[in-house]
């Protein structure tokens, strides 16, 4: 999909917040693809993973493709000749949504750490709010992988009756001690720079060096073994031998210091430690006596996607999800597929991914329209 996109933006009145704070005058930026039918039954809702926007595909008005442009398009997996489908930047962003690098209204600085802690559901609630103003009344499908799954399963759970269709890919109904961990750590890179300053460093320097730490903790556990093995190795880096000092030595250093410095440039750092805080949060069966129970009221029908070699959301997760569905007799589909390239398979690994999704949306959209 070579089409150039451009973002928009609407604002809501107000949004009220599981913290039990109203936030007011909400931004949330989108971009859509394809074209909504007559019937408004064709709508695909995408949600993105952590540090990912709106921009989802085709080409930004600076040149920039959209983060799932090999799913996304004429003919693809989530085909926009068929379908209608949207994207949004979540609640807590940086790309056009409120977050808190905006200007707060009461004070006409930007949030920083007054913004509010949010949560997965604050987010879909601001995308259901979206929805309404398209004047959708049920989506055909809601998909996204990580966190974007997260999102998925949340408004199959909250809005049942506007869900036709799930399609959640690796990621998991509540996290592990473990991905908390790694968050955390994240969280603490960032706020042990001095220049994070409590969070007030928008007029000034940000906390480039622990934003780029928290960044490279989280791009190795994207990745698998495998994968670093085949693409690093143990090479070394412009070098015949080792430089016996703390410069790069290693391909893997030089690739892992980029990755981090490239995220400074397009990530807010506050952003970084609301939306994990958000995920951290995040527990489909909080409050229910179990994850099965969650899904009483749940109507949609469900592709549950993970990878063998994805070591941050492992398949067991996924695998409770589908046990849960099925324990409420919910129909659901399930799918390991094979891959070495670890978490970050669903960006790349498309080809039996594209068959899964297309498939799925085909016998989807066919009950919904006999």
């Amino acid at each position: 999909m070579s089409l150039t996109v451009e973002s928009q933006c609407v604002t809501f009145p107000s949004l009220e917040l599981d913290c039990g704070v109203r936030l007011l005058n909400v931004d949330v930026a989108y971009e859509t693809y394809g074209t909504l039918n007559p019937e408004h039954t064709n709508a695909i809702l995408i949600h993105h993973a952590f540090s990912g926007d709106a921009h989802a595909a085709g080409m930004s008005t600076d040149g920039q493709p959209g983060w799932w442009s090999n799913m996304i398009g004429p003919g693809l997996g989530f085909d926009t000749d068929r379908y209608f489908v949207i994207c949004t930047n979540v609640l807590g962003g940086c790309r056009g949504t409120t977050g808190p690098g905006s200007i707060d209204p009461s004070t006409g600085t930007p949030f920083g750490m007054r913004f509010p802690v949010i949560t997965i559901g604050d987010m879909v609630r601001l995308q259901k709010c979206l929805i309404d103003h398209l004047g959708i009344k049920k989506l055909l499908a809601v998909s996204g992988g990580s966190m974007g799954g997260m999102q998925a399963l949340e408004w199959a759970v909250a809005y049942p009756q506007c869900v036709a269709a799930a399609i959640p890919i690796a990621t998991t109904a509540r996290h592990s001690a473990q991905q908390i961990a790694f968050n955390e750590v994240g969280r603490q890179a960032i706020m042990a720079d001095p220049d994070w300053n409590e969070g007030n460093y928008y007029d000034g320097k940000p906390p480039a060096r622990g934003l780029a730490v928290a960044r490279m903790v989280g791009h190795i556990t994207y990745m698998s073994d495998a994968s670093m093995r085949q693409k690093f190795g143990r090479r070394l880096r412009d070098k015949d031998a080792f430089g016996y000092d703390f410069s790069v030595d290693f391909e893997v250093e030089s690739y892992l210091r980029y990755r981090g410095n490239q995220f400074v440039s397009r990530f807010d750092a506050n952003s970084y430690l609301y939306i994990t805080k958000a995920m951290d949060y995040f527990d489909l069966s909080g409050g229910k006596p179990s994850l099965a129970a969650a899904f009483d009221s749940t109507t949609a029908r469900f592709l549950v996607l993970s990878f063998t070699s994805d070591w941050l959301y492992p398949t067991y997760q996924s695998l409770e999800i589908v046990s849960a569905l099925r324990g409420r007799n919910i129909d659901v589909a399930f799918c390991e597929l094979p891959s070495s390239y670890g978490h970050d398979a669903f960006l790349v690994e498309v080809k039996e991914q594209t068959e899964m999704v297309r498939g799925f949306l085909d016998s989807v959209y066919r009950d919904v329209h006999r």
